[in-house]
């Protein structure tokens, strides 16, 4: 079973500000929802030094057709200067949660 559907993963800098931004695109039906961790580590290099940070991280479940709109949405409202948008696509999954993505969801 194939699906149109697919899990974005998107990083933040607090957990208050990861959820605003996903209640936002679970109101404009751009993700039916999104599992949030509060609390990860992220080890990373940026502009040439190497960080250890305290972040949160939310999986949303959204149709693949949406992805390009989630991160403009992003683009536009994440603090960072590149954020951590990826999409991961769902192959197969309980038939009746994967209908409920796409009834929660616009369509494009």
């Amino acid at each position: 079973m194939t699906t149109d559907v697919c899990e974005v993963v998107i990083t933040g800098p607090s957990a208050e500000w990861l959820a605003t931004f996903t209640k936002h695109l679970v109101d404009e039906r751009l993700a039916a929802c999104g599992h949030h961790v509060e609390s990860i580590r992220s080890i990373y290099r940026w502009r040439g030094e190497v960080h250890d940070e305290r972040e949160a991280r939310v999986a949303l479940h959204t149709r693949s057709a949406l992805v390009r709109k989630i991160v403009e949405e992003a683009g536009a409202q994440h603090p960072y200067d590149v954020p951590c948008v990826i999409a991961l696509p769902i192959a197969s999954g309980n038939p009746e949660y994967i209908r409920w993505i796409l009834d929660e969801t616009r369509e494009v």
